[in-house]
Parts: C-alpha cells; sequence; structure tokens
C-alpha cells in the first residue's frame, strides 16, 4: 500500500481516500479521491518514469478517433514510476459503436510500419523502428524477438521453430503481392482493454500502440472472445476489410500466445501449437 510520504508527493490536494483496485498483472492500480473528483493511479515499483512513456504516447495517438483516459500527470516518486489519469465511470454501451470506433482507429495511417520509439522497458522487449515492408516488421521484430524469447525461456523446441519458419514463408510470400496500409494499432485489443462510459460511448484502455496490419488488433479481439458478431459487422461497414480475412487471422494470433507462453509459460503451450498448425496448413 502506498505510503502517506509517498502520496504526498502527487501533484493532489486534499486526498481523501486512496483504494487499490484490480488494474491487470503489470501494475499496481488505485482509486484516489480528492475533495473534488477521482483519479485513476498506476504504479510500476522500482522503475524509472520512462516507464508509462508508451502508454502516454498511445493515448495521445488513439485521442483523435476515439475515447480515452485522459493524462493528468506521470513521474516518479522514491524510485517508482507512476501515472495518473482521469477516473472514468463505467456502464454498457454497443458492439456496433466500438466497432466502428475501432474502425476510425485503424483508419489513422502512417508512412511506415512501426513507431518512433522502442519500448523495452516491459517483460516482452517491441522494437519498433519503422519499415516499408509489413512482412520484415512483423517477422523480424515481432515473431522471431518472440521466438529467442521463448528459446531463452525454455518454452521453445524444434517442432514450432520448424511450425514459425513455414508461416514465415507464407506471410512473405502473401505480403509479396497484397498491398497493406500501416494503421494504427492498439496493440492489446482484447475485451479487458475496451468499455463504455455510462452514455454508452466507447473506451479503449491500456494501449501498446504501433502502425501496423490492421488485421493483427482484430486477430486478437478473436483470440479470448468478448465481441459480438455486431461489433464486426460494423467494423467492416466503416472499413471493409481484405479478401479471406479469416484465413490469416491464426498468422497474427500466433504472435499472442507466443507473448503469453513467455508470460505465463506452458499453459498457453498447446494452444500456440495448435494455432501454428493452423496458421500453416494447405
Amino acid at each position: 500500500m502506498l505510503t502517506k510520504s509517498w502520496l504526498a508527493q502527487l501533484p493532489l490536494s486534499e486526498i481523501k481516500r486512496v483504494a487499490a483496485v484490480s488494474g491487470g498483472d503489470i501494475n499496481q492500480a488505485y482509486r484516489i479521491d480528492t475533495a473534488q473528483q477521482h483519479y485513476f493511479l498506476k504504479v510500476q515499483a522500482q522503475q524509472q518514469s520512462v516507464f508509462f512513456e508508451h502508454e502516454q504516447e498511445g493515448l495521445k495517438l488513439l485521442a483523435p478517433a476515439v475515447r480515452v483516459p485522459q493524462i493528468i500527470a506521470s513521474g516518479e516518486i522514491a524510485g517508482d514510476a507512476y501515472l495518473l489519469l482521469e477516473w472514468l465511470d463505467l456502464g454498457q454501451g454497443d458492439d456496433a459503436d466500438l466497432g466502428r470506433a475501432v474502425a476510425r482507429v485503424h483508419q489513422q495511417h502512417a508512412a511506415q510500419f512501426g513507431l518512433a520509439h522502442d519500448f523495452i522497458a516491459g517483460k516482452l522487449p517491441k522494437y519498433n523502428h519503422w519499415q516499408n515492408s509489413w512482412a520484415d516488421f512483423y517477422i523480424e521484430q515481432r515473431l522471431m524477438v518472440l521466438a529467442d524469447l521463448a528459446r531463452r525461456n525454455h518454452y521453445w523446441n524444434d517442432s514450432r521453430q520448424q511450425k514459425l519458419q513455414q508461416l514465415c514463408q507464407r506471410i512473405r510470400a502473401y505480403f509479396a503481392t497484397v498491398p497493406v496500409t500501416p494503421s494504427l494499432l492498439h496493440g492489446d485489443l482484447w475485451a479487458g482493454n475496451v468499455n463504455f462510459l455510462q452514455d454508452g460511448t466507447p473506451v479503449l484502455l491500456d494501449p501498446d500502440v504501433f502502425y501496423g496490419d490492421r488485421e493483427m488488433d482484430l486477430a486478437m479481439t478473436q483470440l479470448f472472445g468478448g465481441f459480438s458478431a455486431v461489433f464486426y459487422q460494423a467494423y467492416n461497414e466503416v472499413y471493409p476489410l481484405r479478401p479471406n480475412y479469416e484465413q490469416r487471422v491464426a498468422w497474427y494470433q500466433t504472435y499472442y500466445l507466443m507473448a503469453h507462453l513467455n508470460l505465463f509459460g506452458e499453459t498457453y503451450g498447446s494452444a500456440l501449437d495448435r494455432t501454428l498448425r493452423q496458421a500453416t496448413a494447405e
């Protein structure tokens, strides 16, 4: 729990109450009530303030297209990084509105694939240097990075390596003839990172942004459920997908399952192996 001396260094006055809230497995999270309003505080113990710079950049890039939490302050207190955001009172909403909001995010484009900075402070390094080729970016800066990490973590084997190499060949062959426009991606678009305000406005949370193939975001929405058919129908009406999108879902779910393999171990091994077989099936 945060001490009074720690809290006194926040740029807030008249703190009345601090309560721990669920904030995922990465950060400590708190609701802070002052005499005037409520705030959401994230703390990453024993990290420098740079830890939250990537998330802040993501919120700023998403904000023109979709509702996100407003940034109040960030910094470092007693060796702990913190990010102070507005508190959002959440409610219920329409998946069609959410689908249209995600489509608007994906209509934010860049000239190349990647981002202006890497994010290597987290458990999974994100090397974002710009690439003209989506196949090069996805293979070299996403898939191979996680394969190397899994090898060091003793979660990799020859069978997975062989299937991954087959997948990479398939990806290169496809994108050699199919152009793709770099879209702004949320980067971690599962049901836990989307919500609605009390008036039904869709909200996106905890971004891990970069510019890539928008099918990658949508593949993540199908990995752990939580998105209805209405979401995809509304999305496609605003920003139609390339033909045969479903055939490539496993290409991108492979990355997210490799991420979970590195974070949580062989709990996700069978799902990864199944998805690799699907991604490389004739």
